[in-house]
């Protein structure tokens, strides 16, 4: 849930309003959106957030408002996009989607609270040893984390059991295929070689962030933007790497690179945070 959304959500209950929350809660094959998005409908059905627009965005909403009327408290809605299939959206996308659809109840909202606490989200890309030292400092100072790897022996509940996620895609072109990044997403790309490392950065840049980072040399970096840039990526858009990554304090070992990210990704997180910054 975006911070943006969290606010909202938060300011309806302490108001003493009630609505509803839509959450894309499983994906299989291509769909417009992928788990983690979220919608969110006031009584008067104005709305905040998106499922995916077009066709599935619009049945959600059918639903959201029936679910204004009954207070039916929680039901998961499972919807076919495939235009061949009987009962399917006429979307072309060809996945599936389910998506479950709450009512919360402003003097009560229950469980719905911790979902709403202001925790970003830090996505690592690579869960070799430098995510290994990583990934539980960026929980120790208030982070949700996603592992992705395209091995499954680096990420997996057993080498990373507090995160928020692993996930094992058959190859870094594949790296977004099972998250929804916003502008509150903080992308760190610490991937064990430079193809891996290009493959996430191509992806990352078409996508919202709030901090995008990456491991390696200057020089290295250097021949990765130059690819980019032939492929027609602007140069705004690739200044706002912080390659490479981490504040530069000497660091040496994986546990002291770690240390020079999270404090780094501290810095852009103050400074969004002063200045409102979302973008």
């Amino acid at each position: 849930m975006s911070e943006k959304l969290s606010y909202f959500a938060r300011d309806l209950i302490e108001k003493g309003e009630d609505f509803v929350i839509a959450s894309v809660v499983d994906t299989k094959g291509s769909t417009p959106r992928k788990k983690g998005a979220v919608l969110l409908m006031k009584k008067d059905g104005s709305t905040i957030g998106t499922v995916g627009g077009g066709l599935l965005e619009a049945e959600t909403e059918k639903l959201c408002r029936k679910t204004l009327e009954t207070r039916e408290k929680s039901r998961v809605y499972s919807f076919v996009l495939d235009e061949k299939q009987k009962g399917a959206l006429d979307m072309g996308c060809g996945g599936d989607a389910d998506v479950e659809i709450r009512y919360i109840d402003a003097s009560d909202p229950g469980d719905f609270v911790d979902e709403f606490r202001l925790a970003d989200t830090a996505y690592i890309f690579g869960g070799g040893h430098v995510a290994y030292a990583l990934e539980p400092v960026l929980r120790h100072v208030d982070f949700k984390t996603v592992v992705i790897d395209d091995r499954e022996e680096y990420a997996n509940k057993e080498r990373f059991p507090k995160a928020e996620r692993t996930i094992a895609e058959p190859d870094f072109d594949h790296a977004f295929d099972h998250i929804e990044t916003d502008e509150d997403s903080y992308i760190i790309i610490v991937t064990r070689g430079h193809r891996g490392d290009l493959q996430v950065l191509r992806e990352a840049l078409k996508r919202p962030f709030a901090y995008l980072g990456m491991i390696g040399s200057r020089r290295k970096n250097r021949l990765l933007y130059d690819e980019l840039l032939k492929e027609g990526v602007s140069q705004e858009l690739i200044d706002r790497v912080h390659a490479p990554i981490g504040l530069d304090i000497g660091s040496e070992t994986p546990e002291e690179i770690a240390i020079s990210i999270v404090a780094e990704i501290i810095k852009e997180r103050a400074g969004k945070k002063q200045t409102g910054d979302t973008k």
